[in-house]
């Protein structure tokens, strides 16, 4: 009886362990502004091949401790990324920042990040640089009931 639990013990640490090295970090919250996940990974190229919250693909492969907030009831996605290079974010335009500020609560999304992007990507994603970390914010666009 005790090798048994033993055994399942070890086998629950080992499959810990084994998700937790596939770079994917990731929860699920609910607030006033609807159900948010987050998630994070070690790297762009590690994100971009998750089936369930791939990250934008004009987000450099290079980019690396990446969190992410989305919104699942709706379009909002916020997150912040390490770079090295900016001038790897080559498909992205400048463009004024937006209007409107991100609703979604993450601790690290510091206020009024909205207004200082500089950079359009893919059409709806603002993006701003800090030093070496990335800030990029798409807006809302599904008519969101409040709870």
């Amino acid at each position: 009886m005790i090798e048994n639990r033993v055994v399942r013990a070890g086998i629950g640490v080992t499959a810990l362990f084994t998700l937790a090295g596939c770079g994917l970090a990731e929860g699920l919250t609910a607030s006033s502004t609807g159900h948010v996940k987050t998630v994070g990974y070690d790297t762009g190229a590690a994100g971009k091949n998750n089936d369930d919250t791939r990250l934008p693909a004009w987000m450099p492969d290079e980019a690396r401790s990446i969190s992410e907030a989305i919104r699942t009831t709706g379009t909002e996605r916020v997150l912040r990324m390490r770079l090295d290079d900016p001038a790897l974010l080559d498909s992205c335009h400048a463009s004024p920042s937006p209007a409107k500020p991100p609703t979604l609560p993450v601790p690290w999304w510091p206020t009024d990040e909205h207004t200082k992007a500089t950079l359009l990507c893919d059409s709806d994603w603002y993006v701003s640089l800090a030093g070496t970390t990335v800030y990029a914010y798409r807006p809302e666009t599904v008519p969101q009931s409040s709870q």
